[in-house]
């Protein structure tokens, strides 16, 4: 089992939604790297959240990830950390991750569909959720 970095933040638990999207599609691309780090410097739910950390929490996610049923491990220390008022917050975080690089994999759709489901976020508000983070990371040219 993974090195956990007990108990897990919620800034932790972000981090590490972040981490996973990035990776879902087995290519972390630079794009969705400087996005991770821009969210974590500039939102306000960062604000004491020591950087630093994102290495550790990376690699555990990594870890897990490598596991047999180690997605639905790491749902698990979500849930236990991520205060339920974050939730919609999260799924914002990992949809703006996912479109960072303007490329959408099946399989980062497949966790973003698992990640609204394990956080219980409303259809609806996911719906806008994903629309907004399209808006932002729109480019004049094509890909």
């Amino acid at each position: 089992m993974a090195q956990l970095p007990n108990p897990l933040s919620p800034q932790d638990s972000l981090v590490a939604l972040m981490i996973a999207v990035s990776a879902a599609d087995m290519e972390i691309r630079t794009a969705e790297l400087v996005a991770i780090q821009a969210l974590v410097n500039h939102l306000p739910i960062f604000g004491d959240y020591d950087a630093d950390r994102i290495k550790t929490i990376a690699q555990t996610v990594f870890d897990l990830l490598e596991e047999e049923d180690g997605l639905d491990a790491l749902f698990g220390l979500i849930r236990d950390s991520l205060p339920e008022r974050l939730n919609e917050t999260a799924y914002a975080l990992a949809c703006d991750v996912a479109a960072a690089d303007g490329m959408l994999a099946q399989s980062e759709l497949r966790l973003l569909e698992e990640i609204r489901h394990e956080l219980q976020v409303d259809r609806l508000h996911a719906a806008a959720i994903e629309r907004a983070a399209r808006a932002r990371h729109m480019r004049l040219q094509g890909t």
